[in-house]
């Protein structure tokens, strides 16, 4: 029991490491070139350089932080259920991934809505 416990808590630390390790890499500005395959990509972010820049810089401090705030909570979870069954174990730790990804994903919205406020619909700063 205590080796799958001690799986699910490497898996459940995985997501807040991602997201702080590439937070940290988004504030600095992401990936240079615009391009479809890596970064934070959305039409709006991806109509210049100064969209990216910004969408990535914002992103990444969100992303940042809520990895920060995540990381020990997940710890601390996982320790209550430490001594528990391979049952409980597996269901914590989906429950706690899914509440990772919801927060990981939140960042989309919050992002959108920071580029809407600082960009016109063409890219232009306001």
């Amino acid at each position: 029991m205590t080796g799958f416990w001690f799986f699910m808590l490497i898996m459940c630390l995985l997501t807040p490491a991602m997201m702080i390790g590439f937070g940290k890499y988004f504030m600095k500005g992401g990936p240079k070139q615009i391009n479809g395959m890596f970064g934070y990509r959305t039409p709006r972010s991806m109509k210049n350089k100064e969209t990216w820049r910004f969408a990535h810089q914002y992103s990444g401090q969100i992303w940042h932080r809520s990895g920060l705030a995540l990381l020990p909570v997940s710890i601390v979870v996982m320790l209550f259920v430490c001594r528990k069954s391979v049952d409980v174990i597996g269901i914590a730790g989906l429950f706690i991934v899914v509440a990772q990804m919801v927060v990981m994903i939140c960042v989309i919205p919050f992002t959108e809505t920071a580029l809407k406020r600082n960009f016109d619909d063409l890219g232009r700063h306001r």
